[in-house]
């Protein structure tokens, strides 16, 4: 490396602020939807929960496992660091490129258009369904430019340093998981009914498949390749809800005491979204019929849900707000730290060299920008919700890399001063390996339409190292 990056970057984030980095990367607006597909998926309430559950756990051990690796390697990029000194380069730019090809962006563009569509739900007039331009099949609505204007606005305040987008991550994060935790409350204080909650766990733990055909339900029994199938299904979406945890390793150079702090944030950030989530489906359960979960208009399961309690008017616009809230703050996080990677492998010599450049206010101005312009793009695209289906396949097959490189280095780099040494290891990291791997498998299987275009982008990765490497030269 030509610089030292602890240099170049000015430590100005607390533990406070990494640990809002952590929570408010990871809630958006999954938690009010995808409870839905696990209701159907899975047939039964004591299953829903597991696959909430689960997908806790697994992220939490992931968590933990990281923080050793953050101690050993506390520098800007995080988990492209850790995957260039466990392995080499070539693994590290195959991350990298997964990142800003698919990853990050396409997350940014996902998150970006579920905040335009409930902008657009209390506005009418800057929905998906009014188009301002329309030339052959492509359509150009006002939610994408709400979702291009606000990745744009994000990018700009980011651009200006980082304690910018720290104040509005902390007022953000806090503002959300406060409207959640009074959501829970209020939902199990005035909305839970005995009667819904009895029904919902008499036959909590019966495994079936539901679905409508013409106004009746249809209950499908699973048999147990049929239920791998339905887990795989269900742990993409719970999984990706509790995703982006890792955000907070990609701005290590700007945290202070990154070898302690960086751990401590993970555990804390992942533990509260973990708990967040968990009790929030129990208050779905505890306000909502079972079936009202799993078909809930649109999947809008929150909706739902704050309409029970609330009534329609005042219920649906109380979680459009949230969502608002949520989506803005969980876009700020991702937009903060993906632009840190591009940073590091420019450093490399493997990415445009101006995106290892800092501006005057010690942030990647480049690195921010070109992130802006390809997510503006996906939005353009409309393609954003099939890439981000495509992420969840990546983002395991990369956790899994990076959770085998604590074992690798633990052999070839034993001197390597650790300040924070992985929970529960070898065991907990181990089970988690095999618990990701297990679920890429049975992605790859049960949705290939998703799946094998994740891995084909993982691919092409591999032409472009070798384009770079020559560039470099």
């Amino acid at each position: 490396m030509s610089i030292n990056q602890e240099n170049s970057f000015k430590p100005s984030l607390s533990l406070v602020d990494a640990t809002m980095i952590v929570a408010g990367s990871m809630i958006g607006s999954g938690i009010f939807i995808v409870s839905a597909e696990v209701a159907r998926s899975m047939g039964s309430s004591g299953w829903m929960m597991a696959m909430w559950v689960l997908a806790g756990v697994v992220t939490l051990i992931a968590a933990l496992s990281y923080g050793e690796l953050s101690g050993m390697f506390p520098k800007a990029g995080g988990q492209y660091v850790y995957l260039r000194e466990a392995y080499n380069p070539f693994i590290a730019f195959l991350f990298g490129w997964t990142q800003f090809g698919v990853i990050q962006t396409g997350t940014i563009a996902a998150v970006a258009m579920a905040f335009a569509k409930y902008v657009g739900y209390l506005a009418p007039g800057l929905g998906e369904t009014n188009y301002l331009l329309e030339v052959g099949g492509f359509h150009l609505s006002a939610a994408q430019l709400v979702a291009m204007a606000s990745i744009i606005l994000l990018t700009f305040i980011n651009t200006k340093g980082v304690k910018n987008g720290k104040i509005i991550q902390t007022v953000f994060t806090f503002t959300k998981l406060f409207s959640l935790f009074g959501l829970i409350i209020f939902g199990l204080i005035i909305g839970a009914k005995a009667e819904i909650w009895n029904a919902n766990w008499e036959n909590a733990w019966q495994l079936s498949n539901l679905s409508m055909e013409n106004g009746q339900l249809v209950t499908t029994g699973l048999t147990t390749m049929a239920f791998f199938g339905a887990m795989a299904v269900s742990m993409k979406g719970t999984l990706f809800s509790s995703d982006a945890w890792n955000n907070v390793t990609f701005i290590a150079g700007e945290i202070k005491n990154p070898q302690k702090n960086i751990g401590r944030a993970l555990l804390l950030g992942t533990l509260i979204v973990t708990i967040i989530y968990v009790a929030t489906n129990v208050m779905y359960l505890a306000v909502l019929p079972f079936n009202d979960i799993a078909f809930a208009p649109s999947d809008r399961v929150g909706v739902a849900a704050a309409e029970s309690i609330f009534g329609a008017g005042v219920g649906a616009v109380t979680i459009a707000v949230m969502i608002i809230i949520s989506t803005f703050g969980c876009n700020n996080g991702l937009i903060l730290s993906g632009a840190r990677i591009y940073y590091t492998m420019a450093k490399d010599g493997l990415f445009f060299k101006q995106a290892g450049e800092l501006n005057k206010d010690d942030v990647p101005g480049f690195g921010l920008w070109i992130q802006c312009a390809w997510t503006c793009l996906l939005c353009l695209s409309g393609k954003y919700n099939d890439l981000l289906a495509m992420v969840i396949f990546g983002v395991l097959v990369f956790y899994v890399i990076t959770i085998l490189g604590i074992f690798i280095l633990r052999k070839t780099r034993p001197d390597v001063p650790r300040s924070y040494k992985a929970f529960g290891y070898p065991v907990l990291p181990a089970l988690y390996i095999l618990i990701a791997f297990s679920l890429a498998v049975l992605l790859l299987i049960y949705e290939p339409n998703y799946a094998i275009p994740g891995l084909g982008i993982i691919l092409l990765g591999i032409p472009l190292y070798f384009i770079a490497l020559r560039s470099k030269k």
